[in-house]
């Protein structure tokens, strides 16, 4: 059960509170697969849309892989998630009633199968995020001090 972590959504930690997080696998063309196993996928940009009973991971980048030529895939098209009914309920909920947002965190290898981790997340506000660039600068200068003794 090796997990290599091919891609990482380091904005959402900062932007928002991650509540509870999900692995979805991916629904992928050949060629998709191939260019995330050549770590070329950026899912910054990234969000999950709930349709229905299906949820969809929309804007992501796998970049076209060359060897394909003519049977490459669209590098920004919309790839299906696959969910339990009873998560995919559960998120929908969430949104609803309370609320938040998901959000894709990392994107993953797991026994040669793509997955992605998504959470439900709640968006930050403005002084959150000053109190914790506050103190991680803080964090810094006692380690800093540390290693000065």
């Amino acid at each position: 059960m090796s997990k290599k972590t091919i891609a990482s959504n380091r904005k959402a930690k900062f932007e928002y509170f991650l509540l509870e997080h999900y692995e979805a696998g991916l629904v992928l063309k050949g060629s998709e697969i191939k260019s995330i196993r050549a770590r070329q996928v950026s899912i910054a940009e990234a969000y999950i849309q709930i349709e229905g009973n299906q949820a969809w991971l929309i804007e992501s980048h796998i970049a076209p892989y060359d060897p394909a030529s003519r049977e490459n895939h669209d590098p920004k098209r919309k790839r299906k998630l696959l969910l339990n009914k009873r998560e995919i309920k559960q998120i929908w909920e969430d949104i609803k009633q309370k609320g938040l947002t998901v959000v894709p965190t990392e994107v993953y290898l797991k026994d040669g199968k793509a997955k992605i981790d998504i959470a439900v997340a709640k968006g930050k506000k403005l002084y959150d995020k000053r109190r914790e660039i506050a103190q991680r600068d803080f964090q810094r200068d006692l380690e800093r001090e540390g290693n000065r003794r």
